[in-house]
This record gives C-alpha cells, sequence and structure tokens, in this order.
C-alpha cells in the first residue's frame, strides 16, 4: 500500500471497510506493524544493505515498546 495511488486506497478501505479501532484490533495493529518492519529488515539484509539493516532496529524497538504498554493497559483493567 506504500506506494499505492490514493485512489487505489481509497478503493481498498472501501472494500475491506474501517479499521478495528476497538481494544483487540489496537491491540493487533502493533503487531502487524513489527511483522512489516522485519520483513523489510529481511529484505534488506538479502539485498546487502548492511546500514538499512542496522537503521531496521529503531522503528520495531518503538513499536514493540507501544505493545507492551498497551498490553499492560489492558492487564490493568
Amino acid at each position: 500500500m506504500a506506494g499505492a495511488k490514493q485512489d487505489e486506497r481509497t478503493a481498498f478501505w472501501d472494500a475491506y471497510g474501517p479499521r478495528n479501532t476497538s481494544l483487540p484490533g489496537a491491540w493487533r495493529s502493533p503487531v502487524y506493524k513489527a511483522r512489516h518492519l522485519g520483513a523489510i529488515r529481511l529484505e534488506r539484509h538479502r539485498l546487502g544493505n548492511a546500514d538499512g539493516v542496522r537503521e531496521s532496529y529503531v522503528s520495531p524497538g518503538k513499536t514493540l515498546r507501544a505493545w507492551v504498554s498497551l498490553a499492560l493497559e489492558v492487564l490493568r483493567r
């Protein structure tokens, strides 16, 4: 979707429906994001992009921290 044109994005969301903003949906979102970031890191490694691999450690860390915070919030309820 990153390279998609706006009309393609609109068509996707029209067909898929609105994002799930429930607590389970909010919990899944960082998991999917971390999975995507892992795939990017793997592709950079496959292409021999050592600098890109090194840079790819920051975003998953932020995503993981956000996910842990959300999980702790859920457990406190």
